[in-house]
């Protein structure tokens, strides 16, 4: 199955915005309801695109099942993010005026096609998830963030995303020359939390 060219939009237009922000919504979730979030972010002046998965699913099994079960799922799901890309792109915003946000199964998503494609970028936050795949494969990725700050908020345990996952990811990420920043929150639950929010509001969309 691949996923419908499905990007929904909010905030400035392309056209009048010099910041764009990606946002990626969870398993079961939808375009709109992460654009919901916008209001509590300082994004203000930035247009902001949220791709819409197919039937609300980027992939059908665990982060960490082997790739080929997520198959061709997954790959489309990159595609279509990078759709959303190069459309702040194609309108003149620059990569590092791209941001991302994404949420456990978006967050994972988030996190695969940035380091898939490094770069300087404006920053991301990934709350609850970590790169893709049983074991890493470290030939997927490639290129250099420049100092990108990027945001790993976990709460630990957590059913679906392992801690030591979401630290491989820290690990890579800070390979790969991102300013990586981790916060772990014990028994927090499977959520997005206010002190996430404002980690993000103080240091990415300052």
């Amino acid at each position: 199955m691949k996923h419908n060219l499905s990007i929904e939009t909010a905030g400035l237009t392309l056209e009048k915005a010099s910041k764009a922000l990606i946002m990626i919504h969870g398993r079961g979730g939808s375009a709109r309801d992460t654009l919901s979030l916008s209001q509590y972010l300082q994004v203000d002046d930035f247009a902001l695109l949220a791709p819409q998965a197919t039937n609300h699913t980027w992939y059908p099994h665990s982060f960490i099942a082997p790739v080929d079960q997520n198959e061709p799922w997954l790959s489309s799901a990159i595609e279509l993010i990078d759709e959303a890309a190069q459309r702040a792109l194609g309108a003149g915003i620059p990569n590092d005026n791209i941001y991302f946000f994404g949420f456990s199964q978006g967050a994972c998503l988030s996190l695969e096609y940035l380091a898939r494609n490094a770069q300087k970028y404006g920053g991301a936050v990934a709350i609850i998830g970590g790169v893709i795949g049983e074991t890493i494969n470290s030939n997927h990725y490639k290129g250099d963030f420049q100092q990108t700050p990027i945001f790993l908020g976990t709460s630990h345990p957590d059913f679906h995303v392992p801690l030591e996952r979401v630290n491989e990811t820290r690990d890579i990420l800070r390979d790969m020359n991102a300013d990586v920043t981790v916060e772990v929150y014990e028994n927090a639950g499977h959520a997005i939390l206010q002190e996430e929010i404002n980690w993000a509001n103080k240091h990415i969309f300052k």
